[in-house]
């Protein structure tokens, strides 16, 4: 067929360039086509030799044609392109095979023309949030918050044209609103699937239960909503029944799992969060759903399996509310062969709303490495065997009843020791090279490790031999004690495989130049140090790249913290934003609605020693004291460290507790009861560290004094951010004004951030950091907080401006309405 039919002719020089600076090699391209089908734009997605060309599933998914050359001249397809053309045709997408010249194409599979999309009318939007709108309506109060009405329009015009785009939306903007609006709207119009991706449980609830069923009431139309879960939050009715029938092993867990069987027949969703009392780790661990555990098509209780009626639910709804770890999980699931057109971890997806986006890069490291720690592997060896109280424990002996005598499986006992022996000499070892340090970087120095972390390798790969060698052959098809065995054995042995992987990994540390090998000790409750060894990717640029820029028709990523000195260059360098030069990027600020410069003021004791000099640690406790005797409680104390938050509740505790102030302290209880406690006594104080320093909201008198006790910069130490930084300074950068500084930024910016959460919000920001008014970078933290009245000088004056403050704030309490 001619070219001249299928293809513009600048499309078909592009391809024949692409060729010619390929050697004349096989090539493989992306093709967009115009709304007469024919290719109108070429994007090259890989080059191969004379035979063949790679084709790489990441771009296969995303375009209209796939198009690649014969050099030889003869067009018809292989057995390889029929796979490949077969593959894509069902997704709608088209092969064609051209010769090195481009003047004939062969079809192999047509595409499929794509539908024209709706596109969103950003001003009738708009017009919901503002003055006579949906709205005001709805609330007599209602003020129009001209930040939220250009945020909106913003994010529909950003649908409307497939672009990735940037949103900082100051607190107070009602961000949420302002791109819930538009992507109901588009998913009802175009029937297009989108997720909403969020860092913190508190706002995927406050999503489900408030801001989604106030845009459908806007809207008057509901495109479905539902709030995805990880499938480890759900029982496994298998698991639960395969449990109890070994319960007679473990008598200590009888009542438990009674419990759970009890509950099992009455609920709805099999969600965790839906049991009371909440179940413990252990227990649940050994009845949740697994993907490694999952017997699938041939599992007894398919019908009423909870994780697949979550499934279908989730299938059904057009809006989909997750969090960052579970997206990444269904991103991985598609870079690995799944594709963007099929079920993985979600449905198939068309946009992405990243809200708190700032936490990308963390929660994205977070969950591409790969960890393991002693705890680990004797949890997994102990489910296959343990002794305890002269009592013996596990699966092998239900394996005993399949395996025949006793001695078949003494030789497996005995690797399962040995596995834990392992494991517990390679944390002895580490802690040794550990010495006092709370975490290090695998270089020369840590090669001692090594041999430790091969042995506890080769102890896995024993025991998985053993295994293999002993029960080839045994498992039935039909489901009973003896497969349900051999099921869970396997499903052990996967787990400890895995560990063996990673151990082994370690071995090559020195090759890798795209990961940081390193190794954390934690204090465990019974002030134990426990030590894990963890594998991080040192960039998630390639990943973000591949996995979510590429593929998604629109992506809107948003918090209340992204730029630094009113410019987004750090936050894209560290999410590989700023290297996309293959689509449209638009990036824009949306300021807060507060009157910061009346409502807050922000003291900076200028005195203070700084927080590594010798007299800090005595000034904090006693300027903080001085301070929540004024503001009568009402606080929140931000510390980096635990051991200075400590340190300031023995002093102030009973001093507060004297006028009748309770003060809280992080790790007394779980997090969200310490919070409800905190917005439930308005006089109270809350001490609290890194998880607190986002995510609070306790608006009104529960907050009107914030001390942040020191500057957020990292521990210089930190494994992850040394590798970082030294990439850096390789390239020649700075490592502390490109890294070091802008990171801190953005963790004060959060922390500053837990004050004012509404309108009639009032209060006092103190940071008792004196680096911000002594060291030239201090003014590059100032001039990334709001504009607010300021005390600079000593500890006395900023406790006289602070008083005055309060008294000002006690005066308009009291002054008649």
């Amino acid at each position: 067929m001619s070219v001249q039919r299928l293809f513009l002719p600048e499309a078909a020089a592009a391809l024949r360039g692409a060729i010619a600076e390929a050697g004349g090699n096989e090539v493989l391209a992306i093709g967009r086509l115009d709304p007469e089908g024919r290719v109108a734009g070429i994007e090259v997605a890989a080059r191969g030799n004379a035979e063949a060309v790679p084709a790489l599933e990441p771009h296969l998914a995303r375009g209209e044609v796939v198009v690649h050359n014969h050099p030889a001249g003869r067009l018809e397809p292989s057995v390889p392109d029929l796979a490949v053309a077969s593959r894509l045709g069902n997704q709608g997408v088209g092969f064609y095979i051209v010769d090195n010249a481009v003047q004939c194409v062969y079809v192999v599979a047509e595409p499929i023309q794509a539908r024209r999309l709706q596109p969103l009318d950003a001003g009738r939007l708009a017009g919901l949030l503002r003055h006579g709108g949906g709205l005001a309506r709805i609330y007599p109060g209602f003020e129009e918050r001209s930040s939220q009405v250009r945020m909106l329009g913003f994010v529909a015009e950003g649908f409307n044209r497939e672009e990735l785009r940037v949103a900082e939306a100051g607190t107070g903007v009602g961000k949420s609103l302002a791109y819930l609006i538009p992507a109901l709207q588009w998913a009802l119009d175009n029937g297009e699937r989108v997720v909403v991706s969020t860092a913190t449980i508190n706002l995927q609830q406050q999503l489900v239960d408030k801001d989604i069923p106030l845009a459908v009431r806007l809207l008057g139309r509901d495109p479905g909503s539902y709030l995805v879960k990880g499938r480890g939050n759900y029982l496994c009715r298998t698991r639960l029944e395969e449990a109890l029938e070994e319960a007679s092993l473990f008598e200590e867990e009888q009542a438990g799992l009674a419990a759970l069987r009890d509950w099992a027949r009455a609920t709805a969703t099999g969600s965790r969060t839906d049991l009371t009392p909440y179940p413990g780790d252990e227990l649940w661990s050994r009845v949740c759903s697994e993907a490694d555990a999952c017997h699938g098509l041939a599992c007894p209780n398919r019908e009423g399996c909870f994780v697949l009626k979550a499934r279908r639910e989730a299938s059904a709804a057009r809006v989909l509310v997750a969090n960052h770890h579970l997206l990444f999980a269904d991103l991985s699931m598609r870079l690995a062969g799944t594709g963007f057109e099929a079920a993985a971890v979600l449905p198939p997806f068309q946009h992405i709303v990243f809200d708190e986006a700032h936490n990308i890069e963390k929660n994205a490291s977070s969950y591409f490495s790969a960890v393991f720690s002693r705890s680990q592997v004797a949890k997994y060896a102990g489910r296959l065997y343990r002794e305890k109280k002269r009592k013996r424990h596990g699966l092998l002996l239900g394996l005993e009843r399949v395996l025949g005598p006793e001695g078949r499986t003494a030789g497996l006992r005995r690797a399962v020791a040995e596995i834990v022996t392992r494991a517990q000499e390679l944390e002895e070892a580490a802690r040794s090279v550990l010495g006092g340090r709370q975490s290090l970087r695998f270089t020369e120095g840590e090669a001692p490790l090594l041999p430790a972390l091969a042995e506890l390798a080769r102890a896995i790969t024993v025991l998985s031999a053993l295994f293999d060698e002993l029960t080839d052959g045994l498992e039935a098809p039909e489901a009973g004690v003896e497969s349900y065995h051999v099921y869970e054995c396997r499903i052990q042995l996967r787990r400890l495989a895995a560990v063996g992987e990673i151990a082994q990994r370690f071995q090559r540390f020195r090759e890798s130049r795209g990961e940081v090998f390193w190794a954390e000790g934690r204090r465990d409750r019974l002030g134990e140090i426990s030590v894990r060894f963890i594998i991080t990717p040192l960039s998630i640029a390639p990943m973000m790249s591949e996995a979510v820029y590429r593929p998604y028709r629109s992506v809107l990523f948003t918090s209340a913290t992204l730029t630094v000195g009113g410019s987004f260059d750090y936050w894209k360098g560290r999410v590989g934003l700023n290297q996309v030069r293959f689509r449209e990027t638009a990036e824009q600020q949306f300021p807060s609605p507060f009157d910061y410069a009346n409502s807050v003021l922000l003291g900076i004791t200028a005195d203070a020693p700084e927080p590594e000099q010798e007299g800090f640690a005595a000034f904090a406790p006693r300027f903080i004291g001085e301070a929540l005797a004024i503001s009568e409680g009402h606080a929140l104390v931000l510390f980096t460290s635990y051991a200075m938050l400590q340190q300031v509740h023995r002093v102030v505790a009973p001093e507060l507790a004297a006028r009748g102030i309770a003060v809280l302290r992080q790790g007394e209880e779980d997090r969200g009861r310490l919070l409800e406690r905190f917005r439930g006594d308005a006089a109270s104080v809350l001490l609290a560290t890194d998880s607190f320093w986002e995510g609070v909201d306790a608006p009104g008198e529960a907050l009107e004094l914030l001390i942040l006790t020191r500057l957020p910069f990292r521990v210089p130490n930190d494994p992850v951010l040394q590798a970082r930084m030294q990439t850096i300074q390789e390239r020649g950068g700075n490592p502390f004004f490109e890294l070091s500084l802008p990171d801190a930024i953005v963790r004060l910016r959060q922390g500053f951030g837990r004050l004012m959460r509404r309108q009639d919000d009032r209060g006092a920001v103190l940071i008792l950091d004196s680096r911000l008014v002594r060291r030239a970078y201090g003014a590059h933290f100032l001039e990334s907080l709001p504009h607010c009245r300021t005390a600079f000088g000593s500890s006395g004056e900023v406790l006289a401006a602070l008083r005055g403050f309060f008294s000002e704030i006690r005066k308009k309490k009291s002054a008649p309405p």
